[in-house]
């Protein structure tokens, strides 16, 4: 009897011990949801899973962002299945004090919400920017992250007509009161509740209008408290982690290492921009300047901090890589194999730009209608770039050279006044009569076909020309029509 009271009293406690929390992992979700976030979300779970936490706690704070971004960390979350996963949304104190958008998405992606006073939710539909500024997105995209958002909630014992409500605008939600109960239905299921509880000799009664149509739904914590969709509201994250039962004080808080700063630093949308536009400028640069030298460099740097950057966040696999090395491979072609610029550069070029696009998101064929609009956004982000960036080439083919500092390192046009000598040419006027200086109406012959840049063989030297626009076959004979720096236009020599 002794025995069997004691292994009942040890299993009493290995049971109590079992049932007591191991700890619970904060994880902050803030600002705009970008691709970064869904490596910081993933590491965090990541951590929590070694630390060995029963709870993690999902801190959100945003008014919303990238869509694909938004269903990833739902889905990440959604896998948790060694943990109890819980969305809050803090007072204005700590932060925004919304989860709206991607936000409300991820929320409903946990298994309980929970809310401080003062806090709301909702507002789910896909926008996009416009030039008069932000506009609904297309039925196609409404309709996809409507159904994932229903499936969510659907997942996680939420209503799911609230769901819808918060996506949809031509969703219309109402209370009713079934025997006291109180609900949340849309207009559609409406009349079929009343005829059933009617038939069941229930008591029905309409409520509350929640939201019309043309209007997104968006619930205060109150609301939210009241029909059931949340699980409680309480005021800040200790008091929430009392209330699941861990000790406060013992919370541990994921935070921004060096990394995670580097990774959203090169991923930001500005800087990409920037190293792309600098990468594409340094790329025309190097294709019309004979050889390799500094512009190639300075393009092959900032193409690999894109390409890394999109790597980190995992946009950039197999495929873009195969298009990059492919445009490289082109674009050397044309520099040292091919002298002036034909169909390898603009092939060179054109992969290069569908890597860049490619490589900021993460498909190839849109299976979505949202997939599709991130897909134009891209494009039309690149082709800006690239449009800013030819822009530049051509300012600094025209401004530059007719600088005065720039004069003084360089070439001037003959009959100038300028003492500017060629690159490796001695200073004294001896050594300019054999320095092989390229004045105008100087003559030549096209080494290379010029398309319209070009190699010619001028006073001696090997230089790299172009014309005016016209293609001469290799071995034409050229006069200079004009020198301006580095860049020595000439034209077929008449007879």
């Amino acid at each position: 009897m002794k025995k069997m009271l004691l292994f009942t009293v040890l299993l009493l406690v290995f049971l109590s011990l079992s049932l007591v929390a191991e700890g619970a992992w904060v994880v902050p979700i803030e600002g705009d949801i970008e691709a970064s976030t869904v490596i910081f979300i993933r590491r965090g779970i990541q951590q929590a899973k070694n630390a060995g936490a029963d709870t993690i706690i999902f801190r959100i704070n945003t008014f919303g962002g990238r869509v694909d971004s938004a269903l990833q960390i739902a889905t990440l979350i959604g896998a948790v299945d060694n943990a109890r996963t819980v969305a809050f949304v803090p007072a204005a104190a700590e932060g925004l004090g919304v989860s709206w958008s991607a936000g409300a998405l991820i929320s409903f992606a946990c298994s309980e919400i929970y809310m401080a006073p003062g806090t709301s939710i909702g507002a789910a539909a896909p926008v996009y920017q416009t030039a008069e500024g932000m506009e609904m997105a297309p039925e196609k995209s409404v309709s996809a992250v409507r159904t994932q958002l229903a499936a969510l909630a659907e997942k996680n014992g939420y209503p799911v007509g609230v769901a819808l409500a918060m996506v949809d605008a031509d969703i219309v939600l109402q209370e009713i009161s079934v025997d006291g109960e109180l609900q949340l239905v849309t207009g559609e299921e409406l009349p079929q509740l009343k005829r059933q509880a009617e038939k069941e000799g229930r008591s029905f009664e309409e409520g509350l209008v929640l939201v019309e149509k043309e209007k997104l739904l968006t619930l205060t914590a109150g609301q939210m408290e009241k029909y059931g969709i949340s699980s409680g509201t309480v005021a800040d994250v200790d008091g929430l982690a009392v209330l699941l039962g861990h000790d406060g004080k013992a919370l541990e808080y994921q935070t921004y290492d060096p990394f995670d700063r580097f990774v959203i630093f090169i991923t930001s949308a500005g800087v990409v921009s920037l190293l792309m536009l600098i990468g594409l400028v340094a790329t025309y640069l190097e294709i019309t300047s004979p050889g390799f030298g500094i512009p190639g460099t300075v393009a092959i740097l900032a193409y690999s901090v894109v390409f890394l950057g999109s790597a980190l966040i995992g946009y950039f696999d197999s495929f873009e890589l195969i298009l990059l090395l492919v445009g490289i491979a082109l674009l050397a072609v044309e520099i040292f194999i091919i002298p002036g610029f034909g169909a390898a550069g603009i092939g060179g070029i054109v992969c290069i730009a569908a890597a860049l696009i490619f490589s900021q998101q993460d498909f190839i064929v849109p299976e979505f209608s949202w997939q599709t609009d991130i897909l134009l956004k891209n494009a039309a982000r690149i082709g800006l770039i690239f449009l800013g960036s030819f822009t530049i080439f051509g300012l600094t083919l025209f401004v530059v050279p007719r600088t005065g500092i720039f004069r003084r390192l360089v070439l001037g046009p003959a009959g100038s006044g300028s003492s500017a000598v060629a690159v490796g040419a001695a200073t004294s006027p001896e050594a300019e009569n054999t320095g092989g200086i390229i004045r105008t109406g100087d003559q030549g012959e096209a080494i290379s076909e010029l398309r319209p840049a070009g190699t010619a063989r001028i006073s001696g030297r090997r230089v790299s020309v172009q014309t005016q626009g016209e293609f001469l076959e290799a071995g034409t004979w050229v006069e200079v029509l004009e020198v301006w720096g580095s860049r020595i236009v000439v034209r077929e020599r008449k007879a």
